[in-house]
């Protein structure tokens, strides 16, 4: 008599929303590994019967993409298609009662730090002697490196807090041991990301640490770039920049959402910082590091925001000329500061101002650019696409920022390696160049 084997589970993880949710979703395949499950990340096989939905609650946009994602993936389920379906993330942990409510054909819902729940639900152990260990979905030559979790900031308009929690910090050691792990794997460009970088060390140590954290990861053999994401401008710890300078291998790179510019609007944002204040920051940084690349992002119509406020922020931005930026238009988000306010700004009043903001920096990237023709610059190449080899300088960060391109007949280009290259041509977000041996 035959016996019928059972089908060996097969999960596909699906992510949703910024860097460090990707970064969640590649500790969770590593546990899933190390339990001997088989874990794929966004495939396009239809070969996974459990499906992982790792959720984005930040914006009514992204909250609406992670709604339509978990339709999808429930109707696949009614259909036959799939057997389990599971919902993690940041959606997961803002509206879960009414998630469980509305799609019930999900089989669970957890929070951003169930993770050990999430794995019991899958017959799995988490298993603590992995802490830093992930399965990278990134290519292997640059990760997205979590040095944080939540925030302790008070910005009215930001519900990051409601589901991420209070700021906790990874000590040093912990980081320096995954940098290795990660150096070890072929990994050579780390990219920090946590909520607020600048905070990094007050809960843990007592006094922000970021300029010490740098000097440690900088030592680690086979790390070449390190690269600041996510930075909060207010009580900047500034020695950041001194270890900038002093090593090689820390990418003169700034991404720091600053938001807006008139103090009425910064007041009501409740970001803790002037316009005044904001301006000497830049020059303070730019001083440090004169060739420095400056990221920010904005918002476009706050509630209160008036055509004054908007035009002071539209000159500072054509006065600072800021290397990389981008815009979001304001989304009134519950239990927030600012949903207790009027969101008074219409819809289309909001999205013309974000196309004027965006429309200027066009035209100030374009310049930027133009300058750079004719210099050469090393490059590390993150892939191939459309006749081109295509790659990033120290000044950019991956998926945001300028790209370099070299076409694809070139012999000396190698995916995953540094070349210098010659610009020869730019166009408002792209660079073109000719290796240099």
């Amino acid at each position: 008599m035959k016996v019928r084997s059972q089908k060996k589970d097969k999960v596909n993880v699906i992510t949703l929303g910024c860097s460090k949710n990707l970064v969640d979703s590649e500790v969770l395949m590593g546990q899933l590994q190390a339990n001997a499950i088989e874990v794929a990340h966004e495939s396009d096989k239809d070969d996974s019967n459990i499906i992982i939905v790792n959720t984005c609650g930040f914006i009514d946009n992204a909250k609406q993409e992670s709604i339509d994602t978990i339709l999808r993936y429930a109707d696949a389920k009614e259909a036959g298609q799939i057997d389990k379906l599971y919902v993690t993330g940041c959606l997961s942990q803002r509206y879960k009662d009414s998630l469980e409510a509305e799609i019930p054909q999900v089989d669970a819902y957890f929070g951003t730090l169930e993770l050990p729940q999430l794995l019991k639900k899958l017959e799995a152990d988490y298993k603590h002697e992995l802490i830093g260990e992930r399965l990278i979905t990134t290519p292997s030559h640059f990760a997205y490196f979590k040095i944080a979790e939540g925030c302790n900031r008070p910005c009215s308009f930001c519900a990051i807090p409601l589901m991420r929690g209070k700021h906790v910090d990874r000590p040093i050691e912990s980081l320096v041991k995954e940098a290795k792990h990660l150096a070890s794997m072929g990994t050579k460009e780390l990219i920090l990301i946590a909520q607020d970088l600048t905070y990094y060390g007050l809960q843990h140590y007592g006094e922000r640490k970021l300029a010490d954290l740098l000097r440690n990861l900088s030592d680690v053999p086979g790390i070449e770039w390190i690269r600041m994401q996510y930075a909060y401008p207010s009580q900047f710890p500034m020695e950041a920049f001194d270890v900038m300078n002093e090593r090689d291998n820390i990418c003169k790179y700034l991404d720091m959402p600053l938001q807006h510019i008139s103090d009425n609007m910064l007041k009501t944002m409740r970001r803790g910082i002037s316009k005044r204040r904001t301006i000497e920051l830049v020059d303070q940084i730019r001083q440090r590091v004169p060739d420095i690349a400056l990221r920010t992002t904005l918002i476009a119509g706050h509630p209160g925001e008036t055509d004054k406020d908007f035009q002071e922020l539209y000159d500072w931005v054509a006065e600072t000329r800021f290397d990389r930026l981008g815009i979001f238009t304001y989304s009134h988000e519950e239990n927030t500061h600012s949903h207790t306010l009027v969101d008074d700004v219409p819809d289309e009043v909001k999205q013309e101002r974000a196309d004027a903001i965006m429309e200027l920096q066009q035209s100030i990237s374009v310049e930027l650019n133009e300058a750079k023709i004719g210099n050469t610059y090393k490059v590390l190449f993150d892939r191939k696409e459309s006749g081109y080899f295509v790659g990033r300088t120290q000044y950019d960060s991956p998926e945001v920022d300028n790209e370099v391109l070299v076409p694809a007949d070139n012999t000396y280009v190698r995916l995953g390696d540094f070349a210098n290259v010659k610009i020869t041509d730019s166009t408002d977000f792209d660079l073109y160049g000719e290796i240099v041996l």
